[in-house]
């Protein structure tokens, strides 16, 4: 995340943080998900938030190739929560 903005390791602009909220949303406005764990991008399967439309923030284009994020390790399946729907994955 720069700037509030989400961007994939290849560098497009796939969405934007709320900070108030506290979650991603993707580029059409829709509920992405929350960072669980410090580090994770997951989708809570609860949220107020998924029903909502936020608008289009725009898009802010493409800051460069951030490469291979790396491995920090497994964290297992937590409850309530699941994988995003990301074509960019």
């Amino acid at each position: 995340c720069i700037r509030d903005r989400l961007h994939a390791p290849t560098g497009q602009n796939v969405g934007h943080y709320l900070i108030d909220k506290k979650i991603f949303i993707s580029m059409s406005g829709r509920y992405m998900g929350e960072i669980v764990n410090d580090n994770r991008l997951l989708y809570r399967v609860n949220s107020p938030y998924k029903s909502i439309n936020f608008g289009s923030y725009g898009n802010y284009g493409n800051v460069g190739n951030y490469g291979n994020p790396g491995n920090h390790g497994n964290i297992g399946t937590l409850g309530g929560f699941r994988e995003i729907d990301a074509d960019w994955l």
